[in-house]
């Protein structure tokens, strides 16, 4: 299948890459090289949603011709944020302030049309309940998966699922860090339909 628009990733992540290799459309990645710290008293989903289209755009600047996805994350407990965990006694401390509660992942998509400056924005949200944690289940996850580069330290697409006791989403994709359902939703009113 032939597409007439160029499609851009704005993202270096790893694990949007491969989400959105899922659709079998052709895409670029660049690193987008947006400060993506939270702007006093804003919302999770505000921030998700912010900075979303803030990825997309700073893209957009390089690449007038494009699409352009931009996507962002925010994992709160109880009004906390949960930022990615970076090392191993952050991510031990992130595991045990989870165990037995909630955290709610917000996760955007934008998608830009660099032409006519439209951007079109979708919120995900994502409830992840943890069971409740021992500190020898919270090494032994640590040791064999080691997600210091995910929101809230546990990778559920991994082993981190035995780490959780329920989740509740519209869309599955969405708290691995890119919302497909949303997605192909923006990408058929942008005119790239994902099945033609």
């Amino acid at each position: 299948m032939a597409y007439k628009r160029r499609l851009i990733l704005a993202s270096t992540s790893v694990y949007r890459r491969e989400l959105l290799g899922r659709l079998r459309i052709p895409f670029e990645w660049f690193e987008p090289g947006v400060d993506e710290q939270p702007l006093a008293g804003e919302s999770a989903e505000a921030t998700a949603l912010r900075l979303a289209e803030a990825k997309a755009r700073s893209i957009a600047r390089q690449h007038p011709d494009a699409l352009i996805i931009g996507s962002d994350q925010v994992a709160d407990l109880d009004g906390e944020r949960l930022a990615k965990p970076g090392t191993h006694d952050r991510a031990v401390d992130q595991l045990r302030r989870s165990s037995g509660r909630t955290v709610v992942f917000s996760t955007a998509v934008c998608l830009h049309d660099a032409r006519t400056d439209l951007a079109r924005l979708r919120l995900s949200a994502t409830r992840v309940t943890f069971r409740r944690l021992d500190e020898r289940q919270i090494q032994n996850y640590l040791l064999h998966e080691q997600p210091y580069d995910c929101a809230g330290s546990a990778k559920a697409e991994g082993l981190g699922i035995a780490l959780i006791e329920r989740i509740e989403t519209e869309d599955p994709s969405s708290l691995i860090g890119l919302p497909l359902i949303a997605l192909t939703q923006l990408l058929g009113e942008a005119g790239l339909p994902v099945l033609g």
